[in-house]
């Protein structure tokens, strides 16, 4: 039996594209960005995990802020005085909602590539788990593409509107937002390719049975 098909080949192709744009996506700052001509604009970038501000002033002192928040930082930073006080405003439940999807969508790609590589370098048509490996990544990349998706559509919706990060006028959905929409798009591509691949395999099996049932009949006669 033929080792791959041609959805198995280009299965593997399209996952390491789309593993490559969720990764990017989800340690990458640039899911909201500042148009960078805006010299007064109080956001910079904002992420998943990580934020930017160039001159934040704490939302809790609307009214007399005392204290601005400048510079770089993990969203969950426990270090720097003030930011355990503003969690909440920083990660609203939408916000959290996609950083879970999000996740979802990285650790099963991540996975996925694991067992891609046992399929690809290890694993021939003649073991007996070879189709249910392919199913498997299959039903992992739909799990994670759709994640991903729901990820997407949650934070496009929300993650630029009004009431959030200061100087939503001028603020834009940044690169990282959009590698995240690519990778989850075609990681959903590569699980149908997979899950096209493993019903060909099935296929393939199949008709190998039956021949060699058929010879051992007419051997016999």
């Amino acid at each position: 039996m033929k080792k791959r098909s041609l959805s198995g080949n280009f299965g593997i192709g399209i996952f390491v594209l789309g593993f490559v744009c969720v990764c990017v996506a989800f340690g990458t700052p640039a899911w909201i960005s500042s148009d960078w001509r805006i010299t007064s604009a109080q956001l910079d970038q904002f992420g998943l995990w990580r934020h930017c501000f160039r001159s934040l002033p704490n939302p809790i002192e609307s009214d007399a802020p005392t204290r601005f928040f400048v510079g770089c930082r993990w969203v969950y930073d426990p270090f720097t005085r003030g930011y355990n006080q503003i969690r909440g405003y920083l990660l609203p439940p939408f916000m959290v909602a996609t950083q879970v999807f999000f996740t979802f969508c990285f650790i099963s790609c991540l996975v996925a590539f694991g067992l891609i590589l046992l399929f690809g370098l290890c694993c021939d048509p003649d073991q007996k788990r070879y189709v249910q490996l392919i199913s498997i990544i299959g039903f992992l990349l739909l799990f994670g593409g759709a994640s991903g998706v729901l990820a997407i559509i949650i934070f496009g919706c929300l993650g630029n509107t009004d009431g959030w990060m200061p100087g939503h006028d001028t603020n834009y959905l940044g690169w990282s937002f959009v590698l995240g929409a690519i990778g989850s798009v075609v990681v959903l591509i590569a699980s149908l390719l997979f899950l096209v691949e493993a019903n060909i395999q099935r296929k393939k099996r199949d008709y190998l049975k039956a021949s060699q049932t058929r010879f051992q009949l007419e051997s016999r006669t």
